[in-house]
């Protein structure tokens, strides 16, 4: 069965959805069986600031001025903390099942608006820089299709050569490119799945030549053609068959794959969907 981290300490309320959705989507998940929930503990603050800037992590679990709430997420608050902390603790354990047994999850998103100095854009820390930091003998290879661009994950592509960025996106937010920061845009109205396509394979073919050891794929639903962001193109069914795609193809290539929510502002009651059919193409390729 595919394994996921989550815990209930993922939770936490604040003016979006966007963390709730977490508790939303492992709930349907464990309803139907999809997955087995693996309880990642928190992280230790101390690993974080060898990622972030040390000030910046401080202010975020002390909570004690503005620089706490740097990312967007107001008022600060213990529970959202817990989370954050509870979260990049599943980035860690995701990626050590993930290169053991192939695949694996964890029920949150990759923040990767975070760049070093701060958090930005609701991303407090970057748990896909995380993963590169903590295992510098292995090569990391982020596959982002969120419909942002990972201009945090961009920028720590720049800090450390075992981390290879490759954005698939609609809206560019400042991700720019760079020798292990590659970037494909998709115009969300004139732009069409064929495209989509052509770069995943682009990102696959790059990964295998690069002898990546893990990928983390980022699966955006912020693409979706009724996200308020989203691409009128991309529809439920081709999010579905971007899922499977991205699934057969690093099985087929034998990469290790975490993979991870990433951004969707729909209602909970149309987003959750879409996620878990993000897990529901990961158990029909590694679980059929």
């Amino acid at each position: 069965m595919l394994k996921a981290c989550y815990s209930p300490r993922y939770y936490a309320q604040t003016h979006t959805n966007s963390m709730e959705k977490l508790t939303a989507v492992a709930d349907v998940l464990y309803e139907n069986k999809m997955v087995e929930l693996i309880d990642p503990g928190m992280i230790d603050v101390e690993i974080l600031k060898k990622l972030h800037n040390p000030q910046y992590v401080e202010a975020f679990i002390s909570g004690e001025s503005a620089f706490a709430t740097v990312q967007g997420f107001k008022p600060w608050n213990t529970q959202l903390r817990d989370a954050i902390l509870s979260v990049q603790a599943g980035q860690l354990l995701g990626a050590e099942i993930a290169l053991k047994e192939g695949i694996a999850a964890n029920i949150a998103q990759g923040f990767h608006h975070a760049s070093y100095e701060s958090g930005a854009a609701y991303c407090t820390f970057n748990g896909l820089a995380l993963v590169a930091k903590q295992l510098p003998e292995k090569r990391i290879f982020i596959l982002d299709c969120d419909q942002h661009g990972g201009d945090g994950t961009a920028i720590f592509t720049n800090r450390m050569t075992n981390l290879v960025n490759f954005g698939i996106f609609g809206i560019r937010f400042g991700c720019k490119a760079n020798e292990r920061s590659l970037t494909r845009y998709i115009h969300p109205k004139q732009g069409n799945f064929d495209l989509y396509r052509e770069a995943i394979f682009e990102a696959f073919n790059y990964a295998s030549r690069w002898e990546a050891d893990l990928i983390i794929y980022q699966a955006g639903m912020d693409c979706h053609q009724l996200d308020k962001y989203g691409s009128k193109w991309f529809t439920t069914e081709l999010l579905f068959e971007r899922d499977r795609l991205v699934f057969e193809m690093a099985k087929k290539m034998k990469i290790p794959m975490l993979f991870v929510l990433a951004g969707g502002y729909q209602e909970l009651e149309d987003l959750v969907p879409l996620h878990v059919n993000t897990f529901k193409a990961a158990n029909e390729i590694y679980f059929p």
